[in-house]
Order: C-alpha cells, then structure tokens, then sequence
C-alpha cells in the first residue's frame, strides 16, 4: 500500500511545494477544498470538492485517511482526527502534530477560542515566512521517507 497525503487546502500556503514533493516521491495527493481550486495537471494530483459547510473538507480527508498517510493542515481538531486513525499530520508551518503534542494544541486552541468569544484581540497568527515554508518542506520529507523505513522494514521477504 502506498503512502497517500491529503491537502486541506482552502487556506494552505504550502499547496506547491506539496505537490513538488509528493510527485517526487510519486505519491497520490488529494487535494480537498469547498471550491474549485487550480492543481497541476498529473495523474497524481487529484482535486476533491466538496460541499460547503463546516467541516465538510475535514470530514472527508478523516474518512479517506488509512495508517501512514499524511494529511497537510493547520486545523487541529481535524490533525487530532488523523492521528486516531494512525495517520501522519503536519501543518504548512513545519509543525509535525504527534500523539503527545495532540493533547496540548487542542487545549491552547480551545482556550484561545474562548479568550476570542470574550471579545479580547489576540492578534491571529504571526506572518508565514520563508523559514516556516523550509521546514515544512523538511519535516514532510522526513515524515515520507520514516514511513517508507517503516513499510520496507515491515514487509513480508
């Protein structure tokens, strides 16, 4: 079985250097939005649309992801989701999500969802750089090829 990864893509900023990976590799990628959105054109590239609505896009790479695939998202229930399902998820800015980091991103999400529902400002998120986009690009390489170990270790000879 080969490794799939799957985009939520209507707001990630990594979508090109994700699908430069993922062809290096010759990886399947699903690309998963509430819209049209413009891919490469490549047999390994495929667009998913979905409906709109909350969590429509979420719900679809949650349903879709198998062990060892890798889910590229800055949302973190949806990465908490992959994880159960023994999947890798990353997020544009170079942050591999893991079990024992799952736990406090959802605890720092839910309270600053709750500071912003008091009206306090918070500020949002810093810019996205070209060092974050580095280590994106980093960390799913190394995410791709651990997994790669891993299945060539684990394969009947």
């Amino acid at each position: 079985m080969t490794i799939k990864i799957y985009i939520d893509a209507d707001a990630c900023p990594v979508k090109e250097e994700t699908y430069k990976v993922a062809l290096r590799y010759g990886l399947q990628t699903f690309v998963v939005s509430n819209s049209f959105m413009q891919i490469p054109k490549s047999p390994l590239i495929a667009r998913i649309v979905v409906n709109a609505g909350s969590d429509v896009a979420d719900d679809w790479i949650a349903e879709h992801v198998v062990p060892g695939d890798v889910a590229v998202t800055n949302d973190i229930p949806l990465a908490a989701r992959v994880l159960a399902r023994k999947a890798h998820a990353i997020a544009p800015y170079g942050r591999a999500f893991t079990e024992d980091s799952i736990g406090m991103a959802l605890a720092q999400r839910d309270l600053m969802e709750h500071i912003r529902s008091t009206g306090e400002t918070t500020g949002g998120p810093p810019p996205f750089t070209p060092a974050n986009r580095s280590r994106f690009l980093q960390v799913l390489d190394q995410t791709i090829a651990r997994e790669r170990r891993k299945r060539l270790l684990s394969a009947p000879r």
